[in-house]
């Protein structure tokens, strides 16, 4: 082993702990970045989808908890913002051709329903009216709702879900400048202790709490172990798929020019003209009458 070897053997890396699918398992809707992104979530077991506004991740975490609870059996809760609900319901159903995945408001619920996917919001978990645990997968959909709770929410959700086999996050805005929150995911999917990142990778500022900064020497390690867990997706041919039908063509900017007369502008106390504008008119009540 040379020394560079030895080096670069001391990389932490996401551990492998899901299970293997094969390519004609996953749903043929799915598009190819999609395909490919789910069979590595799969096998990691858990993992992280930050994919774009548009490139599916409702599709990719409905494929990924059917082929989970398909090898692994049990079932899968999805922990959702409410007004995203329906959009699961009609990919569930309109494209994946799956039952509609049932929403849940107790533990009761769930045993009522013999579903394998069941859907619920963040509350009902923080409230404690759903045990993450219960379940073989979960996914969290819109994780980055978890900064609007705060930390203290954020603390009780990597407790809540301890353990859960196979666990995803799904973002399409995971900020690279917030090196916390990705240190959050990474605790949440018990990838890496959040303390133990904060040590391994960050100096901190002892006059400013919460400053985090990258140590120089560990700069590119950090974005290695971040790549061995979440996988960064902003078009399709960052996997090396074509980006047909997700390329915007380019923007047609056409500037106007509108005249003004300003000879009827309104004198301002300050003695300058200003642009006419409508005056504002008082409502008048109307009379209804005797």
């Amino acid at each position: 082993m040379t020394y560079q070897e030895f080096l670069e053997s001391k990389i932490e890396l996401a551990p492998i702990s899901g299970v293997e699918s094969e390519p004609d398992e996953i749903n043929p809707v799915l598009k190819p970045h999609q395909r490919a992104a789910v069979r590595w979530a799969v096998r990691g077991g858990r993992r992280g989808i930050f994919a774009r506004f548009g490139l599916g991740k409702t599709t990719m975490q409905l494929e990924y908890c059917r082929l989970i609870t398909k090898h692994c059996g049990g079932r899968a809760l999805i922990v959702l913002p409410l007004n995203v609900k329906p959009e699961f319901t009609d990919d569930a159903v309109n494209l994946l051709g799956m039952d509609p995945p049932p929403y849940v408001r107790s533990m009761e619920a769930v045993r009522a329903t013999k579903a394998p996917i069941v859907v619920t919001n963040y509350e009902r978990v923080r409230d404690g009216d759903i045990d993450p645990r219960a379940f073989t997968a979960v996914s969290l959909d819109e994780a980055a709702t978890l900064r609007s709770f705060g930390s203290k929410t954020y603390q009780v959700f990597l407790d809540k879900f301890k353990g859960v086999p196979y666990k995803l996050v799904n973002t399409a805005t995971p900020s690279p400048n917030r090196y916390k929150e990705l240190i959050h995911y990474a605790g949440f999917l018990e990838v890496m202790d959040t303390g133990q990142a904060l040590t391994r990778f960050f100096k901190r500022d002892s006059t400013k709490a919460n400053h985090l900064t990258l140590y120089p020497h560990k700069e590119k390690e950090f974005w290695i172990w971040c790549a061995s867990w979440g996988l960064f997706l902003q078009k399709p041919s960052d996997l090396g798929f074509s980006d047909d039908g997700y390329s915007l063509p380019p923007l047609d900017i056409r500037y106007h020019k509108i005249g003004v007369d300003i000879t009827d502008a309104d004198a301002e106390p300050d003695g300058q003209k200003h642009t006419a504008r409508p005056r504002a008119q008082a409502l008048k009540a109307k009379s209804s009458g005797p």
